[in-house]
Parts: C-alpha cells; sequence; structure tokens
C-alpha cells in the first residue's frame, strides 16, 4: 500500500475518534449545570458585555453543534441545545463563540485574515474538485488544468491553518473569562476545558488532512509523464 494511502487512512481514522471524542464529551459535559443557572445565552450576553461590546445580538440557530460567529453581521449563532441550555458545555461553547467577538473587536490579525480569505476560498470551494479531478485525468496531456485546482487547494489548506489561532485563542479568551467572571469554578473549569480542547483538536486534525491531501496532489503532478 502507498505511504500516501496509509497517510490518509491514518488521518481518517484520528478524524473519527476526535470527532466521537467531542461528541461524546459535550454530550457528558452538557449533563452537568452550571450553579449559577445561566444559559449558554446568558453567558454569551455577559462576556460580550464585560468586554464592552454592545453591537454584538446573540441568536439561535438549528442543528447540533451549529454554533459560529459571524463577523458580516455581528451575530453569535448558538446551537439550540446551546441556547437554552445551563450546562457547562453551553457555557464554554457560548464563551468560545464570544471569543471570536472579541477578538473582532480588537482586530486579531489572524481573524482578520481568515475573513480576507473567505471569498477566495469560496470560489477555490467551487471550482477545485472539478479541476482536480479533470487534471488527473488529463494529467499528461493538459497538466495545467492539475497545477490550477492544486494552487486553489493550497488556498484552502492555508484558510485550514490560518483557522488554528483563530480558534485556539477564542477558546483561551474564553475559558479565562469563565474563571474570572466566576461562570466556571474550580469544580467545572477543567471540564469546560476539556471540551474547547477536544473541539480544537478537530480543527487541528481537518488542517493536517488538508495539508497531506494538497501533497498528494502536487506528488501526482510531479510524477506525471511528460
Amino acid at each position: 500500500m502507498p505511504i500516501s494511502w496509509i497517510i490518509f487512512i491514518g488521518i481518517a481514522v484520528v478524524s473519527f475518534i476526535v470527532q466521537q471524542s467531542l461528541q461524546s464529551k459535550f454530550k457528558k459535559y452538557s449533563k452537568i449545570p452550571l450553579s449559577n443557572g445561566m444559559t449558554g445565552r446568558d453567558v454569551a450576553m455577559q462576556m460580550l458585555h464585560d468586554n464592552g461590546i454592545y453591537d454584538v445580538q446573540v441568536t439561535s440557530t438549528q442543528g447540533h453543534l451549529t454554533d459560529h460567529y459571524n463577523p458580516a453581521n455581528k451575530t453569535v449563532n448558538l446551537s439550540e441545545s446551546v441556547y437554552a441550555s445551563n450546562s457547562v458545555a453551553a457555557a464554554a461553547v457560548a464563551a468560545h463563540e464570544c471569543g471570536h467577538a472579541v477578538q473582532h473587536a480588537h482586530a486579531y490579525a489572524p481573524l482578520t485574515l481568515r475573513s480576507k480569505l473567505v471569498p477566495a476560498v469560496n470560489f477555490a470551494s467551487q471550482w477545485m474538485q472539478w479541476l482536480l479531478l479533470a487534471g488527473i485525468i488529463m494529467v499528461n496531456s493538459f497538466p495545467q488544468l492539475l497545477l490550477a485546482g492544486i494552487v486553489l487547494f493550497a488556498m484552502t489548506t492555508v484558510f485550514s491553518f490560518v483557522t488554528l489561532p483563530v480558534e485556539i485563542n477564542a477558546s483561551k479568551r474564553a475559558l479565562v473569562w469563565l474563571s474570572s467572571a466566576g461562570i466556571t469554578n474550580s469544580y467545572n473549569h477543567n471540564q469546560a476545558e476539556d471540551a474547547l480542547r477536544s473541539a480544537a483538536y478537530t480543527y487541528v486534525v481537518a488542517a493536517l488532512g488538508s495539508l497531506a491531501t494538497l501533497v498528494y496532489y502536487i506528488m501526482i503532478f510531479m510524477g506525471r509523464r511528460d
């Protein structure tokens, strides 16, 4: 079996394990209530206000673990299982998403860069698979197609790695605030930290998987017969 396939299978297995671990920990920590009874929405609102942010709305969105911050319309979008829940997991997720809002307010450089990359990444995501497929089929007769696909795929890989510091920093901001604001205590702070750490691992695995795939396509391009 080629080493490239071993790497892909290894990353796929690790990704599955990380996703299952995240789901398991979120489910576990969702059953542990905060002593103060605050919901995910309450936590989000307080963190925003404690950081002097009053122009960001907190909304509920459908789905599971679909929580995200939208810098375009300044909204912290919390999934239904986070928005109305008063669990440790909900507090951690809500604070993490507000961490992005704080980054935005302070013009955090990696977040600014990621936002600027979004249009290019959206374009690349729309066309790269077609170019890569056509490029592999015509690699010997028209290698420029594969090269174009590789360039577009490289944009998404760069985006994945730029995302890492954004997500890790948001979690750090969240954990510091959760502790300083008294939302978490000595009994449940480690649980909030564990939940956010598991979420961060998913981004690390995704970035490494994207890099491995990019290298694979480059190897195909470099190994073509002229």
